[in-house]
């Protein structure tokens, strides 16, 4: 008797090990559905299979532990490359390596932790707790997107990208997808006690979903669209600096002269002279205001096309990371400052108190970080139109894109992915890049210090492009824009009030079911 008075009021604090080691592989499993695997196909199984051992415990203790084993498996599979930045100065930083993946995976781990805790409470049965789980997933990528400046890189709804589903993203950006997603994943676990006719119901009616989003999508990319008028030429440079060797002063004027050659390489037989070049992000040896001839010398290299640069800057004792549009008489045109900075790798909260121990931010080559500019800001680079400027990390933003006081005509990134090694981060940063071109509607232009450069057009479709270790130039034309996207308009803030909606019915109507239930004799 004391014992089953004890089980009635006392929750165990986790489940298993062996169960949470399971929810871990299976977080696993849901990785293969990021760049550069894509395996939509095995990640579906891997969330839909977290989803259902979770709701086969009775306790919500149980279950918010499970969500923190599956996020913890799911984010050491696919950002395993975190490590990298500090293997570019393993003297210093290697040490910090093994902690950064743990604490990042335990991070990720939190937030799905909340995801599934969301879920357990929401609902008060297997059922109605699959559902919940499924919107409070779809809340916890709204979190990790936007709180402590937002970190909203692998959403689940990612492993859609380079699929026709990703089109959908036009309509409902990255949480719609990310919520579809995990309602169709937890579609097996909703059907848990029913029959088999209602049982098929649920299940069919998921894949319906996802088959009517393929095919929609296929139709989008299949419809035509208006050629550019003014046809538009860009040359995208690559120079594939390693990032261990790209500062040290026996490399940098080697690089920069790699730079150069390809920048006045000729065009190809018939093919039309460049109207903008593009060098990759920070990739000069020297700063703006003191180049001491290189402005000078990159200008004579473009042989007077515009030439748009990543380049470090000062202004007094604080520096930025910038784009820099070069005119023919060497003169500064456009500029951009970086305004989005990575914690901890461009920025360091309290950087003068941590550079006493020796701890600086990575990227930075002078201070302990670099200042953010101002905010978002259009270059007006003249017939090519106003482009919008993303410097690296900035594009996994979609937000940043609608802060703009009109619309692009189009997009251009520049980035050093040389930080983010050879395997996975590179192509999970390239395919963020090709969803902000289908959430917009435009071309994205992308120039990467080691790869990948790209062209994408404006259904996110990658049109030419320079591989990972690459060295050389990309000439390739523009593509046309599409008219303005419903997401372009709107934004996030619909899927997030819906889904806050849809928790909180899932709640209410738990409990009046749970209230109506007869009570025992």
């Amino acid at each position: 008797m004391i014992e089953v008075i004890r089980e009635g009021f006392r929750a165990p604090l986790r489940p298993r090990w062996q169960v949470l080691l399971l929810a871990a592989g299976l977080g696993a499993l849901f990785a293969a559905g990021q760049a550069p695997l894509g395996q939509w196909w095995l990640a579906l199984p891997g969330l839909a299979g977290s989803i259902w051992i979770a709701t086969s415990e009775r306790w919500r203790a149980s279950m918010i532990w499970i969500g923190f084993a599956t996020g913890f498996g799911y984010a050491l599979a696919a950002m395993f490359w975190i490590v990298e930045p500090f293997m570019v100065e393993a003297d210093i930083y290697g040490w910090m390596a093994p902690f950064a993946l743990v604490l990042m995976a335990a991070g990720m781990g939190v937030f799905w932790a909340v995801g599934f805790g969301l879920g357990a409470y929401a609902g008060q049965g297997p059922r109605s707790r699959a559902l919940g789980i499924a919107l409070g997933m779809a809340a916890s990528d709204s979190l990790r997107s936007y709180v402590f400046t937002g970190f909203p890189w692998v959403l689940v709804g990612h492993i859609w990208i380079g699929t026709p589903v990703a089109q959908a993203a036009a309509f409902i950006g990255p949480l719609g997808l990310s919520l579809i997603t995990m309602l169709i994943a937890a579609a097996p676990a909703m059907t848990r006690g029913m029959r088999m006719g209602p049982a098929l119901g649920v299940v069919g009616s998921a894949l319906v979903v996802l088959v009517a989003l393929w095919l929609g999508g296929a139709a989008r990319l299949n419809a035509p669209v208006e050629p550019r008028a003014e046809p538009i030429t860009l040359r995208l440079v690559q120079p594939n600096a390693p990032q261990d060797l790209k500062w040290l002063p026996q490399y940098r004027m080697e690089f920069f002269q790699r730079l150069l050659d390809l920048t006045k390489a000729p065009t190809a037989p018939g093919a039309p002279k460049p109207d903008l070049i593009v060098w990759p992000e920070t990739a000069v040896p020297f700063l703006l205001e003191r180049p001491q001839g290189g402005l000078e010398m990159s200008a004579e290299a473009a042989g007077g096309v515009p030439l748009a640069m990543g380049i470090q800057r000062a202004q007094g004792s604080r520096y930025f990371n910038s784009l820099a549009l070069i005119g023919p008489q060497a003169q500064v045109e456009a500029l951009y400052d970086k305004s989005h900075l990575v914690p901890f790798g461009e920025y360091m909260p309290f950087g003068d108190a941590l550079a006493q121990f020796g701890i600086t931010a990575f990227a930075a080559q002078v201070g302990n970080g670099y200042s953010a500019g101002p905010g978002e800001k259009l270059l007006n680079l003249g017939k090519l139109g106003h482009v919008a400027p993303l410097i690296c990390y900035e594009a996994i933003f979609p937000q940043d894109l609608r802060g703009f006081t009109q619309r692009p005509d189009w997009i251009l990134q520049v980035t050093n992915d040389a930080w983010f090694g050879t395997l996975s981060g590179p192509y999970q940063h390239l395919a963020q890049a090709r969803l902000r071109a289908i959430e917009q509607g435009l071309p994205l232009a992308r120039d990467a210090n080691t790869g990948v450069s790209a062209m994408i057009d404006a259904k996110g479709r990658i049109v030419a492009s320079l591989g990972m270790g690459v060295t050389g130039k990309l000439d390739v034309a523009l593509p046309p824009s599409l008219p303005p996207t419903l997401y372009s308009r709107l934004g996030d803030a619909p899927i997030v009030g819906l889904i806050a909606a849809l928790l909180g019915l899932l709640s209410i109507f738990a409990r009046i079911a749970v209230d109506r239930r007869p009570a025992r004799a």
